[in-house]
């Protein structure tokens, strides 16, 4: 009952917060251990606004529950002299496994590829598809008119610095640009907004403008992978509420009722049999 409680006031108290204007930049952290730096915010029904902008034009619409707390935003980084438009993060690695040129000998999992990169980098694997499905659409073949290519669409000369020889080899492809995506998050203290601006746009930009750049395009692109990670994650916490809600109504059940039920699992596990031509 006590606990009950506190997490009633904590969820009050989030919400009191949520709902204070914020005057200065600072950070929204996630429960999902991701953060959202920003200039204001409001609460809209049962979401906050983040926006990210100073003049309003691009904001980020987060679950209130997603959200941990708020602290104050860090100082920005000195802008590294050396950094230039095509500059990437230093620390770069090769790629565990080489891949010969072409197509690869024998269709490939995308969804274990996906699963692997993300166990190989710390991510979380539906941040890594949601990225894919707004890079390239799942389409291991697709070529940017700015020349980037494949699943995250890398360009030729990210894909070389990245240690990817063949970028249309998805699991060379994905290792390569889940890499990436990992250093940018560390780069900017795990600043989700400012990772997907850089891998977009490019770190010089995301430094330039002490942020998301003021470019429609990636403002669009950070806000449709956002939406569609949360989107995943709302869509999971319910459905991981709702077996609960399904073990009361069975308990609860008249006793006629279940044994219709097992009659209704006999009768699919028979078809499933016949259709297995078992």
């Amino acid at each position: 009952m006590r606990a009950r409680i506190s997490q009633h006031v904590a969820s009050i108290v989030l919400l009191l917060m949520a709902s204070l204007p914020c005057f200065a930049a600072e950070v929204a952290v996630l429960r999902n251990g991701f953060s959202i730096k920003h200039e204001r915010r409001e609460i809209v029904g049962e979401l906050t606004r983040l926006y990210v902008t100073p003049d309003g034009s691009s904001f980020i619409d987060v679950p209130t529950v997603e959200i941990e707390h708020f602290e104050a935003a860090p100082p920005e980084p000195a802008q590294d002299p050396a950094s230039g438009p095509d500059s990437k993060p230093g620390k770069l690695r090769p790629a565990p496994v080489a891949k010969p040129a072409g197509f690869p000998p024998r269709p490939v999992d995308l969804s274990q590829v996906v699963n692997e990169a993300s166990g190989r980098y710390r991510l979380d694997p539906d941040l890594v598809n949601s990225v894919i499905k707004a890079e390239s659409d799942f389409k291991v073949r697709a070529v940017s008119p700015k020349g980037a290519q494949g699943l995250m669409q890398l360009m030729p000369g990210t894909a070389a610095q990245l240690g990817v020889p063949n970028a249309f080899d998805p699991a060379a492809n994905v290792d390569g640009g889940t890499r990436y995506l990992r250093e940018l998050l560390e780069r900017y203290n795990f600043d989700l907004v400012k990772a997907l601006a850089a891998y977009n746009a490019g770190t010089h930009r995301v430094e330039q403008f002490g942020g998301v750049p003021p470019y429609y395009e990636t403002r669009a692109y950070v806000a449709k992978i956002v939406k569609d990670f949360n989107k995943k994650k709302i869509a999971q916490g319910k459905a991981a509420a709702k077996p609960k809600s399904n073990v009361a109504q069975t308990k609860s059940a008249p006793t006629k009722s279940n044994a219709a039920k097992n009659d209704a699992k006999n009768a699919a596990r028979t078809t499933v049999a016949s259709a297995q031509g078992k």
